[in-house]
């Protein structure tokens, strides 16, 4: 069961919250709970969320959390969840300097949950919202079979990620039938409105021909208003709940996982920024405030196991951290503007200071109003890559071997941006939800020169049909060739579109 903090661990608290506030930091209060390692393991596998609804992958996610620790192959060292007020998790067999170093890290991931824009239309009292989930499925679990309901978690789960990222910040208006379209008829060819004029000018103000062009015009754009739906929609999830033929129970299990997916959706949109925010300040606070010298080398031990670069993937916390430090650090000397990018001379750039020092001031507007795409787009810098020697890698058929590719600024950024963008995830939307007036379903994927891997979409094509229950069809490219996948409950068929 979790404990309330000790004494000792309470007065940390305060210390460490009072640093956190002297240097600016502001976040909704934190109530830190103390858990033993299995404990800590089976919350991390419900996602920090301990009153979720029981699912056979939350176990899975569990034993293998477990094995790890039980191995020495990994720890969890902290867990704070995006909430008013924040929970967060420490392990109660860590020492001192390590729950000082979790501590100030969460306050630094709290700060960011309240302020920066991409959790602003996230609920804040997410952990209500989960037990609630975790009633109503196991309700229905009840009524239906553990293994029914189940069943159809796995067929909404592999889909979760047909989810439009950018909705939350979007406010679309709902289409309108055109003032000049009588709703009694609305099979009537539309009318252009004539312009009031005298009868002997009315050729003139009112030609014929104009008025026959305007409403061919207007008819065209009837038929798209017309189409299901009317423009691609991205939120693939969102028009499977509202048209797909599910029972009540099944559409609302729908929406459970639809609204968790965009609850964690912008964790996963800042992941560089959230946990290089919380490296900085779990640094400064230990390095500047905190830290005792008796602590000095296992702190060192711990931060630099965190923030290390490892082979072959990408650390969000060592780059996060570094682009926020180098921010910092080029708008108190001045490096940025029109003047320091004219300037070609490298003696002068590699001893440029104006003494600005707006870089405390300038990284805390940056991690209120950014994300990982433009973070990554505006602040990486040509100094910068070279300086941490980022570059870009790929795979020698001729030796079997990894090679590095490039160095170049612009191909290291591109992959960084490509890596990120949609979560490196293609972006797929429906086009037709009534092709060729059978209700067969129609998805497009947007190609972008990377193929899509045949055995993943076949069986997003296959739970898509478990859904839809009509033949689902994929507009995609294979090789530059337009091609579609199509399935229809029985066989996987691939059609080429290209023309000869």
């Amino acid at each position: 069961m979790p404990q309330t903090l000790s004494p000792e661990l309470r007065e940390l608290q305060r210390e460490i919250e009072g640093y956190a506030r002297g240097y600016g930091l502001d976040s909704f209060d934190v109530i830190f709970e103390v858990l033993d390692w299995d404990e800590i393991n089976e919350v991390a596998a419900y996602g920090g969320y301990p009153a979720r609804y029981p699912y056979w992958r939350f176990g899975m996610e569990y034993y293998a959390l477990a094995r790890g620790y039980a191995y020495g192959l990994q720890k969890i060292y902290e867990m704070v969840i995006n909430n008013d007020p924040c929970y967060a998790y420490l392990l109660a067999a860590n020492p001192t300097v390590d729950q000082k170093l979790v501590m100030a890290h969460v306050y630094g991931h709290a700060d960011f949950f309240k302020n920066n824009y991409s959790f602003a239309h996230t609920n804040r009292r997410m952990v209500d919202e989960m037990a609630n989930h975790a009633a109503r499925i196991r309700r229905y679990m009840e009524a239906y079979g553990e293994d029914e309901v189940e069943r159809f978690l796995d067929v909404s789960h592999s889909l979760d990620n047909l989810i439009d990222y950018n909705a939350p910040y979007i406010k679309r208006r709902r289409r309108q039938e055109p003032a000049d379209v009588d709703p009694s008829h609305p099979t009537r060819r539309p009318q252009p409105r004539r312009l009031a004029a005298k009868e002997y000018m009315e050729e003139y103000i009112n030609p014929e021909e104009v008025l026959a062009a305007e409403a061919e015009r207007m008819q065209e754009e009837r038929k798209k208003e017309e189409h299901f739906p009317a423009s691609p929609e991205k939120d693939i999830l969102l028009f499977l709940q509202e048209y797909a033929p599910l029972t009540n129970w099944q559409r609302t299990v729908l929406g459970i996982v639809r609204e968790e997916a965009y609850y964690f959706a912008p964790q996963g949109r800042t992941k560089i920024m959230n946990e290089g925010w919380a490296s900085y300040w779990h640094s400064t606070i230990m390095t500047q405030r905190a830290l005792k010298d008796s602590e000095l080398v296992d702190y060192a031990d711990h931060h630099s196991g965190t923030v290390a670069a490892h082979a072959g993937r990408l650390n969000p916390y060592k780059l996060g951290l570094e682009l926020f430090r180098d921010i910092e650090e080029r708008w108190n000397k001045g490096r940025h503007g029109p003047d320091w990018e004219a300037c070609d001379d490298w003696q002068v750039r590699k001893n440029w200071d104006t003494g600005a020092g707006a870089g405390r001031e300038t990284i805390f507007q940056v991690r209120a109003i950014y994300n990982d795409v433009n973070f990554i787009d505006e602040f990486l810098t040509p100094e910068f890559c070279h300086k941490h020697k980022l570059f870009v890698y790929d795979y020698n058929e001729s030796t079997n071997q990894y090679r590095i590719s490039s160095r170049s600024f612009d191909e290291v950024k591109q992959a960084l941006l490509f890596q990120l963008t949609n979560f490196g995830q293609p972006w797929v939307y429906v086009r037709d939800g009534n092709h060729l007036n059978r209700g067969e379903l129609v998805l497009w994927h947007r190609y972008e020169g990377v193929p899509l891997r045949l055995d993943y979409a076949q069986e997003v094509l296959e739970n898509l049909f478990l859904l839809w229950k009509r033949p689902v069809h994929l507009e995609t490219c294979d090789d530059d060739r337009p091609i579609v996948l199509s399935y229809d409950g029985a066989e996987h068929k691939g059609e080429d579109r290209t023309e000869d």
